[in-house]
């Protein structure tokens, strides 16, 4: 199940493509050919559980006689592994042994049955010594999580591999792990966390298994773009050469990351609207898009409005290159939201900014916590006087 290096592993490869399968906007004539790529796909590994599955959910036609044809081959392969293990354990190393067990799991994973691959990875890592090779079998057991979108699966794994951490690891492993981290923070709307993860492996990214790096780089843009204030994007993502290297071949990402932090909101909105599609045809980030559209113009029109106490409402519509309806629109369900502080002059057609003063908030927050605390202090004192 390993990708090499520069290669997506086969089996995220087919989930993108299953996933597309079932999405609404992909065109049918589109779902036509990724149909004839899946079953070549689960032809070709003789994957005959995840047949099974892919056909009793109705995005395969049944074949019977396919079906039969890989159970044959799959059974006759799992004899063959039996009997390697046996061979193993009666005549050869523990090293020997390991591998041959290994070998079964990842024949499991190969096929698609994912039960028996975990039952399977847990007999290997019980005949697994070195630190090192069992963070070897948690990278598949994470690969399986992230090709079934188990998110329980893909917690407990990278919890269980920061444990395994504390006893050693190389740090490649180390590397390579926080980027699997950073790919679950994001399915799981964590944005913040994943742009600090995606940034601290830009430079050390060998996770090729996952995606490839174009991609990594795309995730690591949207993810800093609603974490990261003006200073922190600057330094670490519109000015850093790993990004800057690759940027250009991920289609309006460059425009997209520029415009925001040269003001250039017009061009920003283009932009936005060319990648929209490609957010939204992402395994990974399909469940969070309207999230995401939402905290991105929360960032731009925030962006906007720091430069100004008052601001007509046609001033801000022009700069975006949108209709002054829109925009009103727009700035009054994240004004109600609570996303912007300003309100609108409707009669005036101004914008008038009320930005939270960042001391006195502290202040006034300071304030209330104090007479929290005194409440329950002068609670207790009754209690003991009693």
């Amino acid at each position: 199940m390993e990708g090499q290096e520069g290669t997506q592993q086969p089996h995220l490869v087919l989930a993108h493509k299953l996933f597309l399968l079932t999405h609404p906007d992909v065109q049918d004539i589109e779902k036509v050919r990724l149909t004839e790529e899946v079953l070549a796909s689960v032809k070709a590994d003789d994957m005959a559980p995840l047949y099974e599955t892919l056909t009793g959910s109705s995005l395969l036609d049944l074949d019977r006689s396919v079906l039969d044809s890989m159970r044959a081959k799959n059974e006759e392969e799992l004899k063959k592994l039996d009997e390697k293990i046996a061979d193993a354990e009666e005549n050869l190393g523990e090293s020997e042994v390991r591998e041959a067990h290994l070998a079964k799991s990842l024949f499991f994973i190969r096929i698609g049955d994912k039960d028996r691959a975990l039952e399977q990875l847990k007999v290997t890592e019980s005949k697994t010594v070195a630190v090192g090779l069992k963070m070897d079998l948690v990278f598949h057991t994470l690969q399986l999580g992230f090709f079934y979108m188990d998110f329980d699966l893909i917690s407990k794994s990278i919890d269980k591999a920061k444990s395994l951490f504390e006893e050693g690891g190389d740090w490649e492993r180390k590397n390579r792990l926080k980027v699997y981290e950073g790919l679950y923070c994001l399915s799981t709307r964590n944005f913040k966390k994943a742009a600090n993860l995606f940034l601290d492996s830009i430079s050390t990214f060998t996770t090729y298994e996952l995606f490839p790096y174009d991609t990594f780089i795309f995730y690591t843009v949207l993810t800093s773009i609603i974490s990261l204030d003006r200073v922190s994007l600057k330094q670490k993502v519109v000015d850093a050469p790993e990004i800057l290297t690759v940027i250009g071949k991920v289609p309006y990402l460059s425009d997209f990351l520029n415009s925001l932090y040269d003001c250039q909101y017009k061009s920003f909105f283009s932009a936005f609207a060319g990648l929209t599609e490609q957010i939204k045809l992402d395994r990974y980030l399909h469940p969070h898009f309207r999230y995401y559209m939402r905290e991105v113009r929360t960032v731009v029109y925030s962006q906007f409005l720091e430069s100004y106490k008052s601001v007509t409402i046609e001033a801000m519509a022009k700069a975006f290159g949108v209709s002054v309806e829109f925009i009103d629109l727009e700035l009054s369900r994240f004004i109600a939201a609570g996303k912007l502080h300003c309100k609108i002059d409707k009669v005036a057609g101004v914008l008038e900014t009320n930005r939270p003063d960042s001391k006195n908030a502290l202040y006034q927050a300071t304030i209330k916590q104090g007479d929290v605390l005194l409440n329950r202090i002068q609670k207790l004192s009754r209690v003991i006087d009693l």
